[in-house]
């Protein structure tokens, strides 16, 4: 399968540059994908250099690469550290993370990730869990569906549109895209319907994958296994991820919430690298519209 075709890789050059690699490095790609970065960061580092390379979905093994210097690792990012030990590599020098969703994910209409496609609610990236789409909108209460809108999708309108999603569920099972579109229109102009959706069909796959605690697992993880001077690299899509990422840079916590010690000075892990996010040029915006919300942020373990 042509990585291409797969997922167009995000910031190629400019993540792979700030990764800063050494040629016998051990380095992490958490979100292999169309493994764009990872044969990038293969083409830099020697023969007794090493790359991990990670994704939950299973269609990513598609594109696995064959170098024997290259694994790849059918797993959640969540468990970095725990890989790391079973392959004795730890510390490491460099861990890239590009956020979200791929776009061979969006673009698989029976996946149900993308409001273009009329398709059942799955969501899942990896499609051996249990828990879908389905299920939260159709068993989780109307708190939880409000929640969950309101924080992850950022609606203000979570608790109308949860009633009403609730409301509906009792006459007929939602079970498709377009039945969930149908309801949340009511919410919204008919010129907006496009963004709204999208913000609505965000928090409900970040519910269904906790990427906010996977994200927060990997992130704490990645400042333990990381060598002094060793970087970590995120590409983020939207302002839920970057908080976390920011945070941890900028205080040394998740919270935001710099803790110093008895002469005053900040408790860091990391020494912040970008003081603003990289965000890409024009021309790759041209050429990958998807490209538009990303945010790279560096940082070097202290």
């Amino acid at each position: 399968m042509n990585e291409t075709n797969y997922h167009q890789p995000v910031l190629l050059h400019e993540s792979i540059n700030w990764l800063n690699i050494q040629p016998h490095g051990v380095y992490f790609d958490v979100t292999f994908g169309g493994g764009g970065h990872s044969k990038e960061i293969l083409n830099r580092i020697g023969e007794n250099g090493k790359l991990f390379s990670f994704d939950q979905d299973t269609d990513a093994a598609a594109n696995s690469i064959d170098a024997q210097n290259f694994t790849l690792v059918q797993s959640n990012f969540r468990f970095i550290k725990q890989f790391a030990q079973f392959f004795k590599v730890e510390p490491i020098d460099g861990i890239l993370a590009d956020l979200g969703v791929s776009s061979h994910q969006f673009d698989t209409s029976n996946r149900g990730f993308s409001i273009r496609f009329d398709s059942k609610l799955d969501m899942r990236m990896n499609s051996t869990q249990k828990l879908d789409a389905y299920e939260v909108v159709n068993e989780y209460s109307e708190e939880a569906l409000s929640k969950i809108i309101f924080e992850y999708g950022e609606i203000n309108q979570s608790k109308k549109l949860s009633a009403a999603i609730v409301e509906a569920r009792k006459k007929k099972k939602i079970s498709t895209t377009s039945q969930l579109c149908e309801i949340a229109a009511a919410f919204t102009i008919k010129k907006e319907e496009h963004n709204f959706f999208a913000q609505l069909f965000q928090a409900i796959r970040i519910e269904v994958n906790q990427e906010m605690d996977v994200l927060k697992d990997m992130l704490l993880q990645s400042s333990q296994i990381l060598k002094p001077g060793g970087r970590l690299v995120v590409i983020s899509y939207h302002s839920l991820e970057d908080r976390l990422v920011k945070n941890l840079f900028k205080t040394g916590n998740l919270e935001g919430n710099a803790e110093t010690d008895v002469f005053g000075n900040k408790n860091l892990i990391f020494k912040e690298l970008t003081k603003k996010p990289v965000t890409p040029g024009i021309e790759e915006l041209r050429k990958n519209n998807r490209s538009r919300s990303a945010k790279l942020r560096v940082a070097e373990k202290i």
